[in-house]
């Protein structure tokens, strides 16, 4: 238990790594003040150009790999066996932790982006069925209606569905990361809820990772 509360505490300092922040630190410029005040890659892309916000998606996915594919794994005390009671919890309370890292890093006054990038990454590093079908998910959505926050909003629910449909080894810890996973991006995506709602959401005119202009 206490390996595990380590591993959730280190995942979340991870994830307050902000990928734009810290580039916008070297930088001089603070993007929270910028375009749509969110520190994440879609409004790096927007407001500091296609390299910086490739950079920040990078980063952003990477730490929420690293958290769940490294970090999880890595034992705290090497040579003793782990328990598998709390093994399979290890993967998802570090994607749990390091998602709300990102949305709330230590290091940044606690104003951190919405946490889909790094929710990616943490899926990457749980399950590739998983990441599929988010991705397939996101595509549909920004193709068919052409929002990109709804599009984050159903590929984590539909993660969701993912996982409690099926039966595969440790459903119950996958089901409650997926299910934190997907109340965290629809908090962090109100703003896009009542923006559709109002009719004022912009919508992406093709795939944002173009480069073109895109919702928020």
């Amino acid at each position: 238990m206490m390996a595990l509360l380590i591993k959730a505490l280190l995942a979340y300092l991870l994830g307050s790594v902000i990928g734009s922040l810290v580039i916008g630190r070297i930088r001089g410029v603070d993007i929270r003040s910028m375009g749509s005040g969110n520190p994440g890659a879609t409004n790096a892309l927007r407001t500091q150009g296609m390299k910086v916000g490739l950079t920040v998606l990078a980063i952003d996915m990477f730490k929420g790999w690293l958290a769940t594919a490294v970090l999880a794994a890595w034992p705290l005390s090497p040579g003793a066996p782990a328990d598998p009671a709390w093994a399979a919890w290890s993967a998802p309370v570090c994607g749990i932790a390091v998602i709300l890292g990102h949305l709330y890093p230590v290091w940044f006054g606690f104003r951190g982006g919405k946490g889909v990038a790094t929710l990616v990454g943490a899926l990457l590093g749980i399950s590739g069925r998983l990441l599929l079908v988010f991705v397939l998910t996101w595509l549909a959505a920004v193709i068919l209606a052409g929002f990109v926050g709804l599009a984050s909003m159903l590929g984590a629910v539909a993660v969701l569905v993912a996982s409690a449909v099926g039966d595969f080894p440790h459903r119950t810890p996958r089901v409650v990361f997926a299910l934190v996973a997907a109340l965290l991006i629809l908090y962090t995506h109100r703003g896009n809820i009542a923006r559709m709602q109002a009719g004022t959401e912009p919508k992406a005119k093709r795939l944002w990772l173009l480069g073109t202009r895109r919702s928020g």
